[in-house]
């Protein structure tokens, strides 16, 4: 290893000056930029460097000699190793305001645009909320047995052995190690990557992904394993629709959304395991409140979902106005959200398949007269959209962003571009405990 990029061993003391986009503490040592893992903004810590690259360098903490009066005892053990969570270390109300101060920093800086007005960040329950992920698994020779986990924060190559996952939905959470002791007896042992999880209101279902066919001992184990947790088995021998259930025969998967909530009239989605789903079931409830009360729906609008999935916010909408479209790319989503559609009594919701990350100028949909749209894009956010959308009838947006960069510069499209000002913004803790953030934004055209 070169003298430039050899990595010394002596722990240094730095002082944390910010919190960085991914939850790392930030410091600036001999002028350059270290991102130090498990430090909070405003400690003073001994920390030993683990990278070396040419703008910044990274390090994690080896002893703190200042405590942050934020700092709180994570509640999983597997917490510094595990890459699930980042931020179990930071109270909760510090967590919500980091996120927020993110929002406000990429909106300065990326789209040079600022809110009239900070909504009140949105918060749910922050543990055993997560009802969709993927569980890594890995057979470990050396230590003979397989792991079942989210991969090592300081090596993804390796994966966390974990017994229980504290912010995994409550079915699936404290299992994580039953599920290492079934794969461990099974003679595909060696063939079973991943496993993907999905949580209806009344379900759990379980995808296990196999390279080889299983045999029927295996099959046999897996259905009882089912049997015995109340966990709907689906097996995966090749690509997403390849994705069938093993047990039950015909598992079912739904979730509500507005059930008991007087702000909105409630639907119900069912879905495929593999299908996009807000992760938190309790954040999407408090989403959707927010969303219907920005877009401000009334009887005579005609109002544009794009990226719909399905139908998240299409349906919802449809209760409240004269006519809504939902534009999605996934062909199967579409299909499922028009039969949601049916199976709510909702006939005013149209649904068409397009890839919106491509030219749809000419689609009768986008050339149609909207007085309201949602966006809801993923990461990359809806740019490329925003070339030919919204028209000059079109009088307020809300767009829901998982990304807050993307969020900022399209903010900046549609400020300096398309005469809206972006009235009003705020974040929502779709994914408490780690550095993700999601956020909220109303624009209005100027009248």
């Amino acid at each position: 290893m070169s003298r430039s990029n050899s990595v010394p061993s002596t722990p240094f003391e730095a002082h944390i000056t910010d919190l960085g986009h991914d939850g790392r503490g930030v410091a600036r040592v001999d002028g350059k930029a270290v991102f130090v893992s498990g430090a909070l903004l405003g400690e003073h810590v001994l920390a030993r460097l683990r990278k070396r690259h040419r703008h910044f360098d990274e390090a994690e903490v080896v002893e703190l000699i200042t405590r942050s009066p934020h700092r709180v005892e994570p509640r999983c053990r597997h917490f510094s190793q595990c890459s699930g969570c980042s931020l179990q270390h930071l109270d909760a109300a510090s967590q919500i305001a980091a996120k927020q101060r993110v929002l406000a920093e990429n909106f300065e800086r990326i789209g040079k645009v600022t809110p009239q007005a900070w909504l009140e960040p949105l918060t749910a329950e922050p543990w055993g909320y997560r009802r969709k992920g993927r569980l890594s698994v890995r057979n470990v020779t050396k230590k003979g047995r397989v792991l079942v986990g989210f991969r090592e924060e300081q090596n993804p190559r390796f994966v966390t052995e974990i017994q229980q996952c504290e912010v995994m939905h409550p079915a699936l959470g404290p299992k994580v190690g039953l599920l290492a002791d079934l794969l461990n007896g099974m003679d595909a042992v060696n063939d079973i990557p991943q496993i993907e999880f999905a949580a209806g209101d009344d379900l759990m279902a379980l995808v296990f992904r196999h390279m080889q066919p299983l045999s029927e001992r295996d099959l046999a184990a897996l259905a009882a394993f089912g049997q015995q947790h109340a966990l709907a088995i689906y097996l995966q021998p090749g690509g997403t629709s390849s994705v069938h259930p093993l047990w039950p025969e015909n598992p079912r998967l739904a979730f509500r959304i507005g059930s008991g909530d007087a702000r909105f009239e409630d639907v119900e989605l069912e879905f495929q395991p593999l299908d996009f789903v807000q992760v938190n079931a309790g954040m999407n409830q408090l989403m959707m409140a927010r969303a219907l009360e920005l877009l401000d729906p009334q009887p005579t609008d005609r109002v544009l979902d794009l990226f719909c999935g399905l139908g998240n916010f299409t349906l919802p909408i449809a209760r409240r106005v004269a006519e809504v479209a939902g534009v999605e790319g996934e062909h199967g989503l579409v299909e499922r959200a028009a039969q949601n559609a049916a199976r709510n009594g909702i006939a005013n919701a149209r649904f068409h398949v397009a890839n919106l990350f491509e030219d749809q100028r000419a689609a009768d949909w986008a050339r149609a007269p909207w007085d309201k749209l949602l966006l809801d894009p993923p990461r990359a956010g809806a740019d490329q959209v925003l070339a030919y959308l919204p028209h000059k009838q079109t009088s307020r947006i809300v767009y829901v962003s998982c990304h807050p960069a993307s969020l900022a510069r399209d903010a900046g499209i549609l400020v300096n571009q398309h005469g809206f000002r972006l009235a009003s913004a705020g974040v929502m803790d779709m994914f408490p405990h780690t550095s993700h953030v999601e956020s909220i934004a109303l624009f209005e055209r100027h009248p």
